[in-house]
């Protein structure tokens, strides 16, 4: 376990900048905006703010705020934050992103949730927080072959024992939902609960009553409309990845219209949810560790693991919640649904937030985790 900080070098940024700036743009459709991918306009403004705007040095800083770890678990390095809150020891959550998030997901809510007096709350509601990358994902290291939401699982439970905690509580969206599924299965002693505000490992059934039939067929619909890029990366991510390597404006595009196509804008514009220098970051984090392409092979090792349904006659049992998020890749599921595989206890709908919670309204996510800790019955 070695302390770990964030360099990126001048050396990294000029070249970055260069190969930004000698990006030749494909045709487009008039007037395409995001119909038919990232909007061309919105990705040149980004580029040009990119090259010549974006704060490299303020945005490594931002990333060194909290005291990071790389800890190595069955020979694979593991990149972690650990924030001790102010309760020292109790309650200690696992917080796991997905994709094409990072650890930067939760930086608006480490500080609240981790040291609730400081916003007003109150310091037993503390926790401590782990905050893993996924392994091939920002600063992890990459496996040898594609690995997904069961072996991360295993990884993040030695993770936690590492840090000192025999037992915790672990909360994910989009993949670390299904980390945190995984884990409540296969670690029910040490998992005394589990949060989710996605669906990714679905139970071991069929749908029964007209409710989850009628949610079926618009999830099945969404997948057509919005799951290209999920196909591609089921079966074919080294195709990709010969497009992509070394291409950081490519990568972006990708990137960056999924948090358009995912994120909640009923009320507000994308740069205000977002913001140009928060999905920079994020898209920074992939692009000068060389892991957008490693990052991809969690979906073709979801498949190899079987990872996206529970075995059969299996069920999550440990006490679950489930938050509703008005997310546009795909509606929550009903709650008949979810109960079928997990032990639910606690079902909450927001006003407003989409796939990428913790980032689009924190002050929701916090209040949500504080409450659903606090009501979970002791492990």
């Amino acid at each position: 376990m070695k302390p770990f900080e964030v360099t990126w070098s001048r050396d990294a940024i000029t070249a970055l900048r260069d190969k930004i700036g000698r990006y030749r743009f494909p045709a487009a459709p008039a007037d395409a905006g995001w119909r038919y991918g990232c909007d061309p306009e919105f990705l040149r403004q980004l580029c040009i703010f990119w090259q010549h705007d974006f704060d490299f040095e303020g945005a490594a800083a931002r990333l060194n705020r909290f005291p990071q770890w790389m800890v190595q678990i069955d020979g694979l390095d593991l990149h972690a934050l650990h924030v001790v809150g102010e309760a020292g020891g109790r309650r200690p959550l696992l917080l796991t992103h997905g994709w094409p998030g990072s650890v930067y997901e939760f930086w608006q809510v480490i500080e609240p949730l981790a040291f609730p007096s400081r916003f007003g709350g109150r310091a037993e509601d503390a926790f401590d927080l782990v905050i893993p990358s996924l392994p091939g994902y920002g600063f992890s290291g990459k496996p040898a072959a594609p690995t997904s939401a069961r072996t991360t699982a295993r990884l993040f439970h030695q993770l936690m024992l590492a840090f000192g905690y025999s037992s915790y509580y672990a909360q994910g969206g989009d993949w670390g939902s299904a980390v945190s599924a995984w884990l409540g299965l296969q670690y029910p002693e040490a998992v005394k609960g589990i949060h989710l505000n996605y669906l990714l490992v679905q139970p071991d059934a069929v749908p029964d009553t007209e409710e989850e039939k009628v949610w079926k067929v618009a999830f099945d619909a969404k997948q057509a409309a919005l799951g290209a890029y999920a196909m591609l990366h089921n079966t074919r991510p080294l195709s990709l990845s010969y497009a992509m390597v070394d291409n950081p404006v490519a990568q972006a595009a990708w990137i960056v219209e999924r948090f358009h196509d995912w994120g909640d804008l009923s009320e507000r514009s994308f740069e205000d949810v977002f913001g140009k220098t928060r999905l920079l970051t994020n898209v920074m984090i992939y692009v000068l560790n060389d892991a957008f392409n490693s990052s991809t092979w969690f979906y073709a090792g979801a498949i190899e693991e079987a990872a996206r349904t529970m075995p059969t006659g299996r069920r999550v049992e440990v006490p679950t919640a489930f938050t509703c998020y008005p997310d546009p890749r795909i509606a929550a599921p009903p709650r008949s649904w979810v109960e079928r595989g997990y032990h639910l206890t606690r079902w909450v709908s927001q006003p407003r937030g989409g796939h990428f919670a913790a980032m689009e309204v924190p002050e929701l996510f916090i209040k949500d985790i504080t409450a659903w800790a606090g009501s979970s019955p002791p492990g």
